[in-house]
């Protein structure tokens, strides 16, 4: 299908959201927003490497405007953690704006998740699952931006028809928003491992838009930073997954020959990480999701740290975790391998991981579900659990079977990769 480019003239909203953007750095690598993983110590480990934007993790926004210590634990940040843009799901446009509100000092704009697909979600009635609403969509960001003093964003997933997404996306431009995020999979394609995204839907967003426009979706090194941007025309990109794995994935040197993603790499950034969290105190349980992302395929081979990892608790600190990954370190360069030699198949550490996952995703559910009691006037099953863009944080009451089986292709893979094959 064939969309109009730009016109050559803006109407003022888009030079004014090119003047926000330009004046932020033009930032073309950005960290996504992901629950409990893209806090303040993650994004500092990733603007260190290359990134040169950060979204908060999602926030719920009642949540955050009615319990304060929900606040202190979800929204930390620092002269330094710039640009920075405050991710909120919900659906009420009053309770949104008050929420924002309160962040609005402290970022260069506030984000609207449009693309969270999980079951929560659906439940609550936010991210993904406000595309069956447009027009209450379109009330909340007019809201949004008519009652903030920062540039309002959104992040949206595409429909099935490239039309109806670039229809989709003028919307939100209409209403105000001064930047759109496009993930290239649908509502329904939960998982990147099951499908690749869909690039064409992209393309054809940022040739209709006026507004600056960032891809997201098939982004597993610096190269395909690239190779979407030039594919597509998009201003910026952004990863998820990737990062976890890789923090210095937007890293120049990732491009120059010697640069590529190492076997000691996962273990010399989870040092740095321990060094930040020096700085910025972080709650265990994302702390510990960290490690076991960046130990990695070692973890197959040291079988025992793995346990004792998944063992530890609040009770550690990014000392502890400093003196383990230690000893991690110390045992690969002992084994004179570049690879691990799993003492457990890709199979059991995909169930292995796939089961933590759902028990994540539980906890995480229940977190919200408790606060939400908590507050004044709950009397339904509200919530929205889980940001966009990590696999790991499967669907509660998912197939822990199928994840195992689709987690460990790609855990083979990567082990692959590691072995040089």
């Amino acid at each position: 299908m064939e969309v109009q480019q730009n016109p050559p003239e803006l109407v003022p909203q888009a030079e004014a959201a090119w003047e926000w953007f330009n004046a932020m750095g033009a930032p073309k690598f950005w960290v996504a927003p992901m629950v409990d993983q893209s806090e303040l110590a993650f994004r500092q480990l990733c603007r260190r490497h290359g990134a040169t934007g950060a979204y908060t993790p999602m926030l719920h926004a009642r949540l955050f405007l009615e319990t304060p210590a929900y606040r202190a634990e979800h929204f930390t940040t620092t002269t330094q953690d710039r640009p920075l843009l405050a991710q909120f799901c919900a659906n009420d446009p009053d309770t949104l704006l008050r929420a924002a509100k309160l962040v609005e000092g402290y970022v260069d704009g506030v984000d609207l998740n449009l693309g969270c697909p999980q079951r929560i979600a659906k439940r609550g009635k936010y991210g993904a699952y406000l595309m069956d609403d447009l027009p209450l969509v379109e009330r909340v960001v007019r809201t949004l931006a008519g009652g903030l003093s920062v540039p309002v964003t959104v992040k949206i997933r595409r429909f099935p028809c490239v039309q109806r997404t670039v229809e989709y996306a003028l919307m939100l431009e209409r209403a105000g928003a001064s930047l759109l995020a496009i993930h290239g999979r649908t509502r329904a394609q939960k998982r990147a491992s099951e499908v690749r995204a869909e690039w064409e839907h992209i393309r054809a967003v940022k040739q209709a838009l006026r507004i600056p426009v960032l891809g997201n979706g098939n982004i597993r090194t610096r190269a395909d930073c690239h190779t979407l941007m030039d594919a597509t025309g998009v201003d910026g990109v952004m990863s998820a997954e990737s990062l976890l794995v890789d923090p210095a994935l937007f890293s120049a040197r990732r491009l120059q020959p010697g640069g590529e993603y190492g076997h000691l790499d996962g273990c010399h950034l989870l040092l740095e990480y321990c060094d930040l969290l020096d700085l910025h105190p972080t709650p265990w349980r994302m702390v510990k999701g960290h490690a076991f992302q960046l130990l990695g395929a070692w973890l197959t081979e040291f079988t025992d740290i793995r346990e004792r990892l998944n063992k530890s608790h609040d009770g550690w600190d990014g000392e502890k975790l400093r003196q383990l990954t230690l000893e991690v370190l110390e045992r690969i360069e002992a084994s004179g391998r570049t690879h691990p030699v799993p003492a457990i198949s890709a199979r059991q550490l995909a169930r292995m991981e796939a089961e933590a996952a759902k028990q994540r995703a539980i906890e995480e559910q229940d977190r919200e579900e408790a606060g939400l009691a908590a507050l004044p006037g709950s009397g339904g099953r509200e919530g929205c659990g889980e940001g966009c863009g990590v696999a790991a944080a499967a669907e509660a009451d998912g197939s822990v079977q199928q994840q195992a089986e689709q987690a460990a292709a790609v855990e083979e893979q990567r082990q692959a990769a590691l072995a040089g094959a």
